[in-house]
């Protein structure tokens, strides 16, 4: 439920705050509340993976490509994240996240996530997005940039993001051989 309401309250801001570039960075500010904490009094390592959810939401909405998306039936799904954990975010601590798209293959977004408290960088994340239309048809990338006003130049993916991106689509194909 607290998720939910975050949406809500990130909705009806989002419309007041300022447009952002879809393939620019897009800052998202959040606190640390109660029903964020794990066991050890910070935040827990699954809720960061739900507040970049709402990041990527953000980024849609105030970059305008929401309702594009929502136009054509498009909708986006987590196909693999990573995350590097540098410092713990403690109760009611505020805390901005930092979303781009860095880039695209044939068939998915991969999209950074950084979050900073104090100036100070505490979490890294990469998540590999796919889109699906309604009718499960899976999205091409391009067929996404293609909705930008703009046709932007395909940046180049980070080599690291790539070899991470193979070595997850090697492993689930070898999983599903052995079973």
């Amino acid at each position: 439920m607290n998720m939910f309401v975050r949406l809500v309250v990130l909705g009806i801001r989002a419309r007041l705050r300022s447009r952002v570039d879809p393939l620019g960075t897009c800052r998202t500010p959040f606190r640390v509340l109660p029903t964020d904490l794990d066991l050890l009094g910070h935040m827990n390592n699954g809720v960061y993976f739900s507040i970049f959810d709402l990041a990527r939401v953000d980024l849609m909405q105030r970059s305008g490509l929401l309702p594009k998306f929502r136009k054509q039936g498009w909708y986006p799904v987590v196909t693999a994240e990573t995350a590097s954990f540098r410092r713990s975010l403690n109760p009611f601590r505020r805390f901005d996240v930092d979303t781009r798209i860095v880039g695209w293959d044939e068939r998915h977004l991969y999209v950074e996530h950084r979050v900073t408290t104090g100036g100070n960088l505490a979490t890294t994340a990469m998540i590999q997005v796919r889109f699906l239309s309604r009718s499960g048809e899976r999205i091409a990338p391009e067929r996404l940039i293609g909705l930008l006003d703009e046709s932007p130049q395909r940046p180049e993916l980070p080599g690291w993001v790539a070899e991470w991106s193979a070595a997850g689509y090697d492993h689930s194909r070898e999983l599903a051989t052995t079973q």
